[in-house]
């Protein structure tokens, strides 16, 4: 990451596409997984909460659910608790770190990690979880909202033959 503005711009776009993913969840479809063994759609939505929360990690303050707390079974408060805790991350980013703090390594897992390497990978681990939720959207019935681009149905919509 070269500095916390591009950071913080990125960021917020990902929040937006998550959000909507969030958003079109039911209560009903946070049971939804593909084994007993695998997560659910809830389990992952609310690892998406609380991944945030790691980055406290990295010397950043900011307030989030507590680890001790339960998974909510309402999508409406796995969401609202994504918005508040994706909020406070990015406003310790902007009043907690410089350019320079981008460079700062920690340990994470043995390995010596930046912190822009560290605000990197958080992207891409939300798209990651994102990708996995989708599909269990669809075993669950609820329409994929649009995230980079049309979606099978969006194209349907349009009256197009939707790529394959």
């Amino acid at each position: 990451m070269l500095n916390i503005e591009d950071f913080c711009e990125q960021w917020n776009k990902e929040v937006q596409i998550t959000e909507r993913v969030m958003n079109a969840l039911t209560d009903a479809s946070l049971k939804q997984s593909i084994t007993e063994q695998h997560r659910s759609l809830g389990q992952l939505a609310w690892h998406l909460v609380m991944s945030i929360q790691y980055m406290s990690m990295l010397g950043l303050s900011f307030e989030g659910p507590s680890r001790e707390q339960k998974i909510p079974d309402s999508a409406s408060v796995i969401l609202d608790s994504y918005r508040g805790v994706s909020r406070a991350f990015t406003d310790a980013v902007k009043s907690q770190w410089t350019e320079k703090d981008l460079y700062v390594s920690h340990d994470i897992a043995g390995e010596a990690w930046r912190n822009g390497e560290s605000l990197q990978f958080l992207i891409v681990h939300q798209a990651h979880h994102r990708g996995q939720m989708t599909v269990l959207m669809r075993q669950a019935g609820i329409r994929i909202p649009e995230l980079y681009g049309p979606t099978y149905d969006t194209w349907i919509d349009k009256g197009m033959d939707p790529l394959v």
